[in-house]
């Protein structure tokens, strides 16, 4: 945005802040978050703090340095009451989780080791935030963050010190992280209507457990390479002959990957699917869907355990689940794979279309990153980096506002108490 749309906001964005950060205590405060969110907003190549106050008339360097990385504002009821307006406008189909990494030089940013860094594609030293979108065909807004801590930063005392990263703060993995802001956010009284994800976390059964244990419906990617049992496979108990222990019921064949029991089905098996309308006209592919029982060591632990404290009474029945597999036209092979639990018979044309809504959070990384400076921030504290995504997520969470219902009223915040009026300018 150019200035002069900025100055056209400045009425309805005042009243935004008035109502997001209302869970702020002095007013001064309110007003710096205004301009930090002005500074987002207006064009310009970077959107470090510097850079951004040498634009605005009213911007100040010290003081937005101040209030992003050492004042002691919560971020979290930001994000609630961010969350308790987007939502009934977003109307979520899904939940989406992802992570975003933010490639670093030096190794004195908090959280910053040398990692898998998605923006680069490679092994590169940066910084790994997990996060949780609401997610539907035309819109979408992140809900929840959570900065991932390495396991090098435990131990590492001095880097903790001058970070400002909380004593109770270790390093959780990435999948960990999701379930605690999936926690979180449900604990706000909202509730995802389906979780989805790619494999990075669908391929982990601890991951697919705490959703299962949640009563969470998901559709989660899956690797070629997973290992499942067809649905009507039943393990079975040999005959005791008498002496030693007795056997205990297991399934007789050996799990298959899913790669391989999807193309053993062959191409004739898989039906033409459209899943929604793309830029360039309808989304259609072939799909195959199976139930089938995920297997694997990991899997077989969880449901002993889920038995009772030995296992002694475990059936040796794995949980049943759904499997999508995508078998492209033009492909030699079965290329995607997905697992799924969710209610009813829903058709196959909206499962699809549930594994395949997390492109739309790509708008908002591109948006987030390219437009409102997600990874430009230059601090190194802990408070500092949750201060400055919160206010990215409000400064895109304003114009999705904007985009969808410019005019609508908001809901009474249950995090503040506060009500407003959007109103266009």
């Amino acid at each position: 945005m150019d200035m002069r749309q900025v100055r056209g906001l400045r009425a309805g964005l005042a009243e935004f802040v008035a109502d997001v950060f209302g869970s702020l205590p002095r007013r001064d405060q309110r007003e710096k978050g205004d301009c930090y969110l002005r500074g987002l907003m207006l064009e310009g190549r970077r959107k470090s703090i510097d850079a951004m106050a040498s634009r605005l008339p009213d911007g100040n360097t010290q003081n937005l340095q101040q209030f992003v990385s050492a004042s002691t504002w919560d971020p979290v009821p930001v994000r609630r009451r961010i969350a308790e307006r987007l939502l009934p406008l977003v109307r979520a189909d899904a939940w989406a989780i992802d992570d975003v990494s933010f490639p670093k030089d030096g190794r004195m940013s908090v959280a910053v080791a040398p990692q898998y860094c998605g923006a680069l594609g490679k092994q590169a030293n940066c910084q790994v935030a997990v996060s949780v979108h609401a997610v539907s065909d035309t819109a979408s807004c992140p809900l929840q963050w959570r900065l991932f801590l390495p396991p090098e930063w435990d131990t590492d005392m001095e880097r903790r010190l001058r970070t400002g990263v909380p004593d109770a703060v270790r390093h959780r993995e990435k999948w960990q992280l999701a379930l605690d802001a999936l926690d979180e956010v449900t604990g706000w009284g909202m509730r995802p209507p389906v979780v989805v994800a790619d494999a990075g976390y669908g391929q982990n059964a601890l991951f697919r457990a705490g959703l299962a244990e949640r009563g969470l419906d998901h559709v989660v990617a899956i690797r070629g390479d997973a290992v499942v049992h067809p649905a009507s496979a039943a393990p079975t108990t040999l005959a005791w002959s008498g002496r030693g222990r007795r056997s205990a019921a297991r399934y007789r064949e050996p799990a298959v990957a899913v790669a391989a029991l999807a193309a053993a089905h062959g191409r004739d098996a898989f039906v033409d699917v459209t899943w929604r309308r793309g830029s360039r006209g309808p989304m259609r592919s072939r799909f195959l869907r199976l139930r089938v029982r995920p297997a694997g060591k990991t899997v077989g632990r969880l449901a002993r355990e889920a038995a009772g404290a030995d296992g002694g009474s475990w059936d040796g029945v794995l949980p049943e689940v759904g499997l999508l597999v995508q078998w492209p036209v033009d492909a030699e092979l079965p290329t995607d794979y997905w697992l799924f639990d969710l209610p009813g018979e829903m058709s196959t044309a909206e499962v699809v279309r549930l594994a395949k809504i997390r492109w739309r959070i790509e708008h908002d990384y591109r948006e987030m990153k390219h437009g409102l400076g997600l990874d430009h921030f230059e601090g190194r504290s802990w408070s500092g980096w949750h201060h400055h995504v919160t206010l990215v997520t409000a400064a895109h969470a304003f114009l999705t506002e904007r985009r969808l219902s410019p005019k609508a009223p908001t809901r009474a915040s249950r995090s503040t108490g506060s009500s407003t009026r959007s109103k266009a300018s």
